[in-house]
C-alpha cells in the first residue's frame, strides 16, 4: 500500500476527543489509514496521561476502533480504563499517538498542575519507548472560556507550551497552529463539531506523515 505511513502499526490513545463516532476515532483513524497505516484507536472520556498507567474508572465512558472493524461506543456509562502495557502487548505498534491535554490542564483553576502533568507524561512516554515504539503527543485545540469547561485561550497556550517541553522522547504536535481561537466551533466549549474534528484529524495525520518522511520520529 502506498502512503507515507505504509507498513506502520499505529496505536492511538485519547481522551473524550477520541471517544465518539463523530470525533477523532473516525477522522484521525481514517486519515492515518489513508496514509497506509494499520490503526487501533482507544478513547476514554476524561482520561489524563496517568489513566493509561493504572486501572481506574472513567465515569463517562469510552470507545474503541480496531483496524477495519466498526467503532465500539461505550459512552455515557462507567468503564474500566485500558492499560498501556496491555495495549502494547496486544498490538505491537511501531508508533503510538497520544492525544492528551484537556483533562490535565486545570481549566478554571488558578494554576496548571505542572509537576503532576510532567510526571504522568514522562511515565507514559517511558512505557511506550520501552516497547521500542515511536511516540507522538498531540496537544490541545482552542475552545471557549465562557463554558462549563472554562477552556480559555491563555491556558490552552500555556499547557501546549508546557507539553512541548515535557513529552520527549515523544515528538509533539502543536494543535494551536492548526486553527485560531474560534475558528473551529464547539458544541459545549471543549468538544468540536464534526467539521472541526475532520479538519483536526486530517491535520494530525498530515503532521505525523511529515515527521515520518523527514525522519523526525525516533
Amino acid at each position: 500500500m502506498n502512503g507515507a505511513l505504509a507498513g506502520l502499526v499505529i496505536l492511538v490513545l485519547g481522551d473524550s476527543h477520541l471517544a465518539g463516532p463523530s470525533r477523532l476515532i473516525s477522522s484521525l483513524h481514517e486519515a492515518l489509514e489513508a496514509q497506509g497505516a494499520t490503526v487501533y484507536s482507544y478513547g476514554m472520556c476524561g482520561a489524563s496521561a496517568d489513566a493509561w498507567l493504572q486501572k481506574t474508572t472513567v465515569w463517562c465512558g469510552r470507545a474503541q476502533r480496531l483496524d477495519k472493524t466498526p467503532i465500539v461506543d461505550e459512552r455515557d456509562k462507567p468503564a474500566v480504563t485500558w492499560q498501556i502495557n496491555d495495549l502494547l502487548a496486544q498490538h505491537h505498534p511501531n508508533l503510538v499517538i497520544v492525544e492528551a491535554a484537556d483533562a490535565m490542564a486545570g481549566y478554571g483553576s488558578p494554576q496548571m498542575p505542572q509537576a503532576w502533568i510532567y510526571a504522568s507524561v514522562q511515565m507514559l512516554a517511558g512505557r511506550i519507548r520501552a516497547a521500542n515504539a515511536s511516540c507522538v503527543w498531540v496537544g490541545p485545540v482552542f475552545g471557549k472560556a465562557d463554558s462549563p469547561y472554562h477552556k480559555d485561550d491563555s491556558r490552552v497556550r500555556e499547557v501546549s507550551q508546557f507539553l512541548s517541553q515535557s513529552v520527549a522522547p515523544c515528538a509533539y504536535v502543536d494543535s494551536t497552529k492548526f486553527a485560531q481561537p474560534g475558528q473551529w466551533p464547539t458544541t459545549d466549549g471543549q468538544h468540536l463539531t464534526s467539521p472541526g474534528y475532520r479538519a483536526w484529524g486530517a491535520d494530525i495525520a498530515n503532521a505525523v506523515a511529515q515527521m515520518k518522511s523527514s525522519g523526525a520520529l525516533r
